[in-house]
């Protein structure tokens, strides 16, 4: 349940646009919300600095959270990444340095500002959580504290480019959704003019970022540049860091509350990526409640008792059957002290032949060869649940694509809270390997529902900075962390560990497909079993509130598909995701925006060469005298020993074509 409200306890005025001059003259577009007796009466300010076009792009959940902040005492600035929206410059990669000096830059102009107390904070949500963290790592002076939600502090390890030393088809997905975001316009109700000129500068610098990204496949000083857990110690100021389960970015909430010693506190429920004020899945909470109370606490020095609560909340997910999305998760809250918890304790499982055993069984050795199919169900990495069809369904098919290890029913409720892991010694018939693992409850009638996974490309085993290929039937020792995970396993259903290795197509195959062998009861899963504590599953939040939305007319509703063809005659099997993303004119600035991907990924039984991603998006904007349209469609297939990244993107202009670039690389396999 979330509820509107539209009176604040402090008058709200908007500013829009404002233009903030960077040094080099470079002027950045920013939109800001505050009192309207901000001048006499002074409040801390919170910035938010991403490229997702805060007049169209990200304006649906901007009004929806920035005005009611502001409300309560706040000046929030949304500003665009310079290169993006209405700001002037260019773009050309993710987490640039120049990024993080203007946002230095912006901090200390906000502190100037004489409707600001000189307190600033910083927050984002995905692009917006990785600035806020790096930028925390520069320490400007006037930033006091972060809310970083759904990204991370490991670039390489994770993002949406690389896992567990394995290249992701996810990394090609979020190239074609920024090659087509990239070229849109700015607004020429904002920037006059001079909306044109800019634009055709944008045009003319278009390169598909996959192409360099590609290109990095070790954890490099490409990678290392923007991971804040390289120096966890350069943060010397309060974080508050947000996920949720069906995120992707969940893991490295409990990362920066182990690594970070500066205040900090941790929250993971059951959303997607989406503010948890939005509770996609639900339950939705008053998310911009929780904010203001860290904000007062560290901009405005008022104890607001946040820091005396338990400092790890995470939402502990009921059994459930699986589904390809989700309007909901049931549940409970529960509080943890700390991470590690003292609430937490190993329990080892042996895997014997078939089974997970408390004691370890001899065998016959177990030999391991996934097909390339195997992966299928497992829903994308980068799923965005809600409505989108994305998530994993049931394991069963999958479950038989590899080696299946399960306890007995259980006697009793399991509640997992923390990263499962897999210690296994293993021999592999090729000089490469991965390893998938896969940890699901089996209900009674045999439902397989995936709790949490986790992957190791093996020529990482040791360093995905110095991978080394492996010798060939030699055993080497491999620990896999699985994903966390916040889940009750209930009583009389089973706990089932899956390997395989293959995982497509969330993970690039490899160019062989290698037998691995283990022997039974070598091999143990350690799982993190959470013991229940007084006050579990309590109230903690109260109903979502936000500000009233944009205002708008939908001119097209959304609508998402998944789709499964398997071609019989030749053991080809293509998935197809495509969601329309609707198309809204925003009546208060009367411009209007449209949005479609398709992602096609296809593979042939057997071959794991025969690969393919195809990925396109169609971004529409009509703003004033600007009426575009973006095509982009990236395409990724491999050789044995290559990589080959094809790339399109055409411009139109009232229906006709007015720009066109296209790329066709080969980039050398590097232990993948």
């Amino acid at each position: 349940m979330t509820r509107i409200v539209d009176t604040f306890p402090r008058e709200v005025r908007t500013l829009d646009p404002v233009f903030i001059t960077m040094r080099d003259g470079a002027r950045l577009a920013a939109t800001i919300w505050l009192p309207r007796d901000a001048v006499e009466r002074p409040v801390p300010a919170i910035l938010e600095l991403i490229p997702y076009r805060r007049r169209d792009g990200t304006v649906f959940r901007d009004m929806k959270m920035h005005p009611y902040v502001a409300g309560h005492g706040f000046a929030c600035c949304r500003v665009d990444i310079r290169g993006s929206g209405d700001s002037e410059g260019l773009l050309a990669d993710e987490y640039a340095e120049q990024e993080q000096d203007d946002a230095c830059e912006i901090i200390a102009w906000l502190a100037s500002q004489p409707w600001c107390t000189g307190a600033v904070g910083m927050t984002g949500i995905s692009w917006g959580g990785f600035n806020a963290l790096q930028v925390a790592a520069r320490r400007p002076p006037a930033l006091k504290a972060v809310i970083a939600l759904c990204c991370s502090d490991d670039r390489y390890a994770d993002d949406v480019h690389y896992y567990g030393g394995n290249l992701l088809t996810e990394d090609g997905m979020w190239a074609s959704f920024i090659l087509g975001l990239g070229a849109l316009p700015p607004d020429p109700q904002v920037v006059g003019e001079r909306w044109r000129a800019m634009w055709r500068e944008r045009l003319e610098a278009t390169a598909c970022w996959s192409s360099v990204w590609l290109r990095h496949q070790r954890r490099d000083a490409y990678w290392k540049r923007g991971s804040v857990c390289e120096d966890f110690s350069r943060i010397d100021i309060p974080v508050y860091a947000i996920s949720g389960w069906d995120d992707t970015y969940f893991n490295a909430v409990p990362r920066l509350m182990e690594g970070l010693s500066s205040p900090r506190k941790g929250l993971i429920g059951p959303w997607t990526h989406a503010y948890p004020f939005l509770g996609d899945p639900g339950p939705a909470i008053d998310y911009l409640g929780e904010a203001i109370r860290w904000w007062r606490h560290w901009l405005e020095g008022i104890d607001t008792g946040i820091m005396d609560e338990p400092a790890y909340t995470t939402y502990l997910k009921d059994p459930h059957r699986p589904a390809h999305c989700y309007p909901h998760h049931s549940g409970r809250w529960v509080r943890d002290p700390a991470w590690p918890s003292p609430n937490i304790a190993d329990r080892v499982l042996f895997l014997n032949a078939g089974t997970l055993d408390a004691e370890p069984a001899e065998g016959r050795t177990m030999r391991l060869r996934s097909p390339v199919t195997a992966g299928r169900d497992c829903g994308r990495y980068g799923g965005y649940g809600g409505e989108v069809p994305d998530m994993a369904g049931d394991q069963r098919r999958e479950d038989g694509l590899g080696l299946s290890f399960e306890t007995s029913p259980l006697a009793d409720d399991m509640d997992l809270l923390g990263a499962p892991a897999l210690k296994i010694t293993l021999r592999s018939d090729l000089p490469f390997g991965m390893l998938v693992a896969r940890l699901c409850e089996v209900l009674p009638d045999g439902t397989s529902t995936l709790v949490t996974w986790g992957a190791l490309n093996l020529a990482h085993r040791e360093s995905s900075e110095y991978p080394a290929q492996l010798e060939p039937g030699e055993a080497v020792d491999v620990r896999l962390d699985l994903n966390h995970c916040g889940r009750r396993f209930g009583t009389g259903n089973r706990v089932r560990l899956i390997l395989s290795n293959q995982h497509w197509p969330a993970l690039w195959p490899q160019p062989g497909m290698p037998a691995l062998e283990l022997e039974p009861g070598a091999c143990r899963l350690v799982l993190p079993v959470r013991t229940p504590q007084p006050g579990d599953g309590e109230a903690i939040f109260g109903e979502a509130r936000i500000a009233p939305p944009v205002p708008m007319t939908s001119l097209e509703d959304e609508a998402h598909s998944r789709r499964l063809v398997i071609d019989a005659g030749s053991r080809t099997e293509t998935l197809t995701l495509d969601s329309n993303h609707g198309r809204q004119h925003l009546t208060d600035r009367d411009n209007e925006t449209w949005a479609r991907v398709v992602d096609r990924m296809t593979i042939t039984e057997d071959d794991p060469l025969s690969a393919r991603l195809e990925t396109g998006w169609v971004l529409g904007y009509r703003s004033g005298e600007a009426d575009a349209e973006t095509k982009s469609r990236v395409v990724v297939t491999s050789t044995q020993t290559q990589f080959r990244l094809e790339w399109r993107l055409e411009v139109c202009e009232r229906g006709q074509l007015i720009f066109e670039r296209e790329g066709d690389e080969w980039i050398d396999r590097d232990h993948l």
